[in-house]
């Protein structure tokens, strides 16, 4: 038995032995070599990789050409990862409420964030502590709702209300939102008046359908209605006059405003930019490492340049009402095409603002790894300096 075991394992180790010895003769007589320490130049090279087309990219859509909801006070419209399947972490809206309408409390599954464009408005906000906060909006605001806070807005002024909103949730839509008339029609009557403590007769009065936005009295500016306010500190407070605010970025090219949580604390899923080109300038070439970014062109037209994963570039051109989507990451610039100048809303997903630029990798890289990179003689390089985020036209 024990000259048979001895047998076995030396066949055994020759065999390996002589498998070992193919391996190495193989990798030692391979391009580069690549056994262990056994290793050499490639013989055999590409001067550059081919680039790669792939499929294209699409990554925007007209956001203000989408279906409509409307109901007696206003409407709204949205799109979602359903219409823009790339956009699969951000939605956006764009709600407009008649002068006297209201749309009406709910809550969602997801945070909400919004931009005042123009008329004014009040908000309500109860968070799930019970907190109130009854706080007046203009131009230039934004709102920010965590999610699961119940809310409502009301227009005040005999101007119509609307405004830019999105959700850290691509698929937000209807199926994460939580409506009050929606809710309590659908509620047996008799529990609904006992659980509210209401009298049967208010309790029958109720629509018997979501209501959305409801049109109703014009709430003037100087009523006592819109005087009745209740405005939290900075650090709870869930509106932020952004436009108000000294801007991150400034150049003749125009300007950038950043909300992040660091200036609005309870803001802590979302960014919010602002940016303005001027006509002819560029938000140059940059990308969010922690975030990713769609935004809605209010004023303008813009051409954005985006350079996707899987090596794939795509160029889309964008007229107000359209919006985009860059996944995070992805290296992107906006260029202000129009003669006028443009306004672009977006958002992150993040509470915290990272960009990188490839002007601060320019400008601060060795000249020799630049001259390596790129193969560009070294001194080509001695007067590149980091500029400013916004390019002013040429």
């Amino acid at each position: 038995m024990l000259e048979a075991n001895r047998r076995i394992f030396l066949q055994s180790f020759a065999a390996g032995a002589g498998a070992l010895a193919t391996s190495q003769s193989f990798a030692a007589g391979g391009d580069g070599h690549a056994a262990g320490y056994d290793v050499s130049a490639a013989s055999d090279y590409l001067r550059t990789i081919p680039r790669k087309s792939g499929d294209p990219v699409v990554f925007t859509t007209s956001l203000d050409n989408g279906p409509i909801k409307a109901t007696s006070g206003g409407w709204a419209r949205d799109v979602t990862t359903k219409g823009l399947p790339i956009a699969t972490d951000i939605a956006g809206a764009h709600l407009y409420l008649n002068a006297g309408g209201v749309r009406e409390m709910h809550w969602h599954n997801s945070a909400e964030w919004a931009y005042v464009l123009s008329g004014h408005c009040q908000v309500t906000v109860v968070d799930p502590e019970g907190e109130t906060e009854v706080a007046n909006y203009a131009p230039g605001d934004l709102w920010y709702f965590p999610k699961g806070h119940a809310h409502s807005i009301q227009t005040v002024g005999s101007e119509p209300c609307h405004a830019i909103l999105a959700f850290d949730d691509g698929l937000y839509g209807e199926h994460g939102t939580f409506g009050l008339s929606d809710w309590m029609s659908r509620l047996d009557p008799a529990m609904l008046a006992q659980a509210l403590g209401l009298p049967k007769d208010a309790v029958a009065k109720i629509p018997t359908a979501e209501v959305y936005i409801r049109q109703g009295d014009v709430i003037g500016h100087d009523s006592a209605e819109a005087r009745a306010v209740n405005v939290l500190d900075a650090t709870r407070t869930h509106r932020f006059s952004l436009m108000a605010q000294k801007p991150r970025v400034s150049s003749p090219g125009g300007t950038i405003h950043v909300a992040s949580a660091k200036e609005y604390p309870i803001s802590t899923t979302i960014t919010g930019v602002v940016t303005r080109l001027q006509a002819g300038a560029m938000h140059a070439p940059h990308w969010h490492p922690n975030a990713n970014e769609w935004h809605y062109v209010a004023r303008g037209r813009t051409r954005v340049t985006l350079f996707a994963s899987d090596k794939r570039m795509a160029v889309a051109e964008l007229s107000p009402g359209d919006c985009a989507y860059i996944p995070r990451g992805c290296g992107h610039s906006v260029q202000s095409i129009g003669a006028d100048e443009c306004e672009i809303v977006g958002i992150l997903d993040s509470g915290t603002y990272s960009e990188n630029s490839l002007s601060d990798w320019i400008a601060k890289a060795p000249r020799h790894v630049l001259a390596n990179n790129l193969g560009v003689p070294a001194e080509n390089f001695a007067a590149a300096t980091n500029r400013s985020a916004i390019i002013p036209a040429s």
